[in-house]
């Protein structure tokens, strides 16, 4: 059972690991300083707890460790539990959540071991906005993507606000990264994977048309440049998402929910 630990002072060294969530170089989830993975609210502890980020600590008031109660009957951790005004001093804005879970990053996930039983996975190249990358594992988990793998320059996961986005789902989609990018992309392609580079050149194919592939790997990049060209030479095809005249793209984490839902609907 978590063990409950009542806190009045905001100083207390037991709090430091939810300390200045919001400071830009204090922040405990900074992978160079602690690298912790933070959880907030209700909903994305209780999949944090269901993952295979463990956590170390909670810190809530009694009114959320009363909702979580029975999600922590087994869990062996010390709730901290304070007062809502003492829990904003500490992470530097009050927290409508109420609630904060703290866990250490797990060894990074083997890209064949998150390959072995996949058959949709998503790329991504250049997504650099954290926002964009919690979207769009929210969207992974909602529409049966197997697996996000990233390639060059991508934001860090891990980041609270793409963990609070995506809804905890972050911590439960498998995550690798592709190796000697782009031409790791051949590991993929060595495992039958059929790799698509999603463009809106008017030139390609429409994506409902290239997507022959049992397996498939549906690569993304940022918003405004879209994919580097080393990394569409690398895939085996590119493909478009049809839209209407005088739109030239869709938001990143737009996209790729429509081209998940392409792969739901035409999947052989």
């Amino acid at each position: 059972m978590v063990h409950v630990i009542d806190i009045a002072d905001p100083a207390d060294p037991r709090l430091d690991d939810f300390r200045d969530l919001n400071s830009s170089d204090r922040r405990p989830d900074l992978p160079g300083g602690k690298g912790l993975v933070i959880a907030e609210g209700v909903l994305v502890v209780q999949r944090m707890l269901c993952s295979r980020f463990s956590p170390i600590g909670l810190l809530g008031v009694d009114r959320r460790l009363g909702e979580l109660a029975g999600d922590l009957e087994d869990v062996d951790v010390p709730f901290y539990r304070t007062s809502a005004d003492v829990m904003a001093e500490v992470v530097g804005f009050h927290l409508n959540r109420g609630v904060l879970a703290a866990a250490h990053r797990p060894p990074a996930s083997d890209l064949e071991d998150v390959l072995r039983e996949a058959r949709t996975v998503a790329v991504l190249e250049g997504v650099n906005d954290h926002e964009n990358i919690g979207s769009l594992f929210r969207n992974a988990a909602g529409l049966g993507v197997d697996a996000v793998l990233f390639g060059a320059a991508v934001a860090d996961p891990l980041y609270r606000r793409a963990v609070r986005v995506s809804m905890g789902h972050v911590l439960r989609v498998p995550f690798a990264q592709v190796p000697d990018w782009p031409r790791g992309l051949n590991i993929l392609r060595d495992r039958g994977f059929q790799v698509i580079s999603l463009t809106p050149d008017p030139a390609s194919a429409p994506l409902a048309e290239a997507m022959t592939g049992d397996r498939v790997a549906l690569l993304l990049g940022a918003e405004g440049p879209g994919l580097t060209e080393h990394a569409m030479r690398a895939s085996d095809v590119r493909a478009r998402i049809p839209m209407a005249p005088g739109t030239d793209s869709l938001n990143v984490a737009t996209a790729a929910a429509m081209a998940f839902y392409e792969r739901i609907r035409t999947a052989p």
